[in-house]
């Protein structure tokens, strides 16, 4: 059963993070992986986590051995370590479930 994620983060640097993006969305659909929504946030109302956040997606994967092979991924790690951490102050895991 595919699993997804849905996902806040607080973006510091927009073009960074696009970079990001672009970078790693090859790799993610080799491990049959994609994006499902993709929010910009203007306000967040109510939270259960101190920090901000300012965007807000779903991605997802053909199952959860799938997901850890590719946040494992040394490719992967290259990408985040090069765009991903000086782009993103914050990061909160907001669900993660099965879908059908």
């Amino acid at each position: 059963m595919a699993l997804e994620m849905l996902v806040g983060l607080q973006i510091v640097d927009d073009a960074a993070y696009q970079a990001y993006r672009e970078a790693m969305l090859p790799l993610l659909q080799r491990y049959g992986g994609g994006f499902g929504y993709d929010f910009k946030i203007a306000e967040v109302l109510i939270s259960s986590t101190t920090d901000p956040i300012n965007r807000v997606f779903t991605i997802y994967f053909a199952d959860k051995a799938a997901m850890e092979a590719f946040f494992t991924n040394k490719e992967y790690l290259t990408i985040r370590q090069r765009y991903f951490e000086s782009s993103v102050a914050h990061t909160t895991i907001i669900a993660t479930y099965e879908r059908g």
